[in-house]
């Protein structure tokens, strides 16, 4: 008989509802607690508890009292702000980097330094502590130019500027707002693709991968948000460049972590980009990305806690099994995201569907009467034999919603035909 445990996630969206959801079907876990959570994880199993992400003295009090074997740590500030550390400290395990190896998300100047150190492809780039400097080294870039703030931004602090006028603006109000440095880089062409890899010092395993879908409109028009919807498989990735991206990205990057004394263990997401010469880095985040984890865990067959328990263990790694089936998952997000999302609209109950699987992020009430938080109220999902079956119930399902305060992409997975 297998003796069942307690783990913790920390963090409260949709990410760390699929997170929770994957863990709590493990035949090893007996309770998957969630600080703080959302109401919605209860139709799952999952227990919130009402403690602050980003109070690690409180997350490591409750860990110790419920018995909890490791803790698996969802958003990015929390390990940049060492939360790893300070369960390590605690004498207590948790599943993510510390907080220099997260300097890799939380510092997009360290991240390209990484990449120059251990001969990792990216983008053309300079960084800029200065505003004179920065709209100075504009017109070494030919435009479209890529502005990127240096810190942490949820996926939002990237602007893809066409001409002079727009990149200077943008410079002016990035250094404004506080930024203290900023990244120019030349504007790369090609399919973007999310790769995950399970690292336990040195040793790794590559998960599903996935295609997100940053900006907020049709066409990949709008802003950049955190994400719009996902998908996976891939079928417009062949075999060989998938080859590449392994050869000559993920494998000087995991040698660089040995190599640099990381000690990395948790997951690195590598944001990639297919070119006519290659696959290129855009960036590394130090944790599983919002929203592909919610389309890519429902396709791995092997269990999750297994892995995440091995890697802390720096035990030998289980082998990863993938489902055939397709998944395919769109965001339904506040009207006004990302820059200014209306809260508490009335969602009331999600209608029930054959297939249909809501994981939700953003809302507040019950799971009898929904309310929006702000920001990405939840995805709509399901995994079908195939990608276009699976698109076409996902949008069935959102067809008859009558959300006019909400609103979502209608061309996710057009980069893959669909």
């Amino acid at each position: 008989m297998v003796e069942k445990v307690n783990v913790l996630v920390v963090g409260e969206g949709g990410r760390e509802f699929a997170i929770a959801k994957k863990l709590q079907e493990s035949e090893h876990v007996k309770q998957v607690y969630c600080a703080p959570g959302n109401v919605g994880m209860s139709a799952v199993g999952v227990q919130p508890v009402d403690i602050a992400e980003t109070d690690f003295a409180g997350l490591i009090d409750f860990a110790k009292s419920h018995k909890v074997v490791w803790t698996f740590v969802g958003p990015e500030d929390c390990l940049v702000d060492g939360i790893v550390d300070d369960f390590a400290a605690a004498g207590l395990k948790a599943f993510g980097p510390n907080a220099r190896a997260a300097q890799l998300e939380g510092s997009k100047d360290y991240a390209l330094n990484f990449m120059n150190n251990y001969g990792v492809p990216t983008a053309r780039h300079a960084s800029y502590r200065d505003q004179t400097a920065a709209i100075a080294g504009v017109d070494q870039f030919g435009f479209p130019v890529v502005i990127k703030e240096n810190g942490l931004a949820g996926g939002k602090g990237v602007v893809i500027a066409r001409d002079r006028a727009t990149a200077v603006q943008t410079i002016k109000e990035m250094f404004a707002g506080g930024q203290a440095r900023l990244v120019l880089e030349e504007c790369l062409v090609g399919q973007e693709y999310s790769m995950f890899v399970l690292l336990s010092n040195g040793h790794y395993r590559i998960l599903p991968m996935a295609q997100d879908h940053k900006r907020a409109y049709d066409g990949d028009k709008g802003p950049n948000t955190g994400g719009m919807g996902a998908y996976s498989p891939l079928p417009q990735l062949s075999a060989t460049d998938r080859q590449a991206m392994v050869d000559q990205v993920v494998t000087p990057t995991v040698n660089g972590l040995v190599k640099g004394e990381y000690h990395y263990h948790g997951i690195l997401y590598i944001g990639l980009i297919m070119t006519v010469a290659g696959p290129k880095v855009i960036e590394y985040n130090v944790r599983l990305g919002d929203p592909e984890t919610q389309v890519i865990l429902p396709r791995l067959k092997t269990d999750l806690f297994e892995l995440v328990d091995r890697a802390l263990n720096d035990q030998p790694l289980p082998e990863v099994e993938v489902d055939s089936q397709a998944s395919f998952g769109v965001v339904l997000a506040s009207k006004g995201y990302p820059q200014k999302p209306i809260h508490g609209q009335k969602l009331g109950t999600m209608p029930q569907m054959a297939g249909v699987d809501i994981d939700y992020a953003n809302v507040s009430g019950t799971l009898a009467d929904l309310q929006g938080a702000g920001g990405r109220l939840l995805m709509v999902l399901t995994q079908a034999t195939t990608l276009q079956k699976a698109h076409d119930r996902v949008y069935a399902y959102l067809s008859q919603l009558d959300k006019p305060e909400c609103f979502y992409r209608n061309d996710i997975g057009a980069k893959a035909g669909l």
